[in-house]
């Protein structure tokens, strides 16, 4: 079976909305749009407030890869189609975990925190993948 949201019709903007939405309700602040060169939303960062601080959070999304998953389940698909379905897949997830938030059983920076921004303006996943952030074994 296809990947989630592969049917989707629905436009990223709608989509951008309710992930915004989500993401005010619960406390986000200094939400904006990402771009890449081709003019496409490549990621939507915010402010969140934690402990320690405010701190930045990047959502990205790889509509390149899931253009590649579509491509290989056979499902026929353009890049606009992989767009929709990227980002209603981010949709569906924060929105899952905005339910984990409101059952207190994690905190907002605990959910962001593979996403959270260095002073470098790398995730700490990004970090962590390029050696910059070891973890002892």
């Amino acid at each position: 079976m296809p990947i989630l949201n592969y049917t989707t019709k629905v436009d990223i903007y709608t989509t951008l909305g309710a992930i915004q939405g989500q993401l005010v309700k619960h406390g986000a602040k200094k939400i904006m749009q990402e771009y890449d060169n081709d003019g496409h939303i490549s990621a939507v960062s915010f402010m969140i407030e934690t402990p320690y601080g405010t701190r930045g959070i990047r959502l990205p999304a790889n509509v390149d890869a899931v253009h590649s998953v579509l491509t290989k389940q056979k499902v026929k698909c353009d890049r606009e189609q992989a767009e929709r379905v990227a980002w209603r897949i981010i949709k569906d997830w924060v929105e899952a975990q905005m339910a984990i938030l409101e059952s207190e059983m994690v905190q907002m920076d605990e959910i962001f925190l593979p996403y959270m921004i260095n002073n470098s303006g790398q995730t700490l996943f990004e970090a962590y993948q390029n050696n910059q952030l070891m973890l002892e074994g």
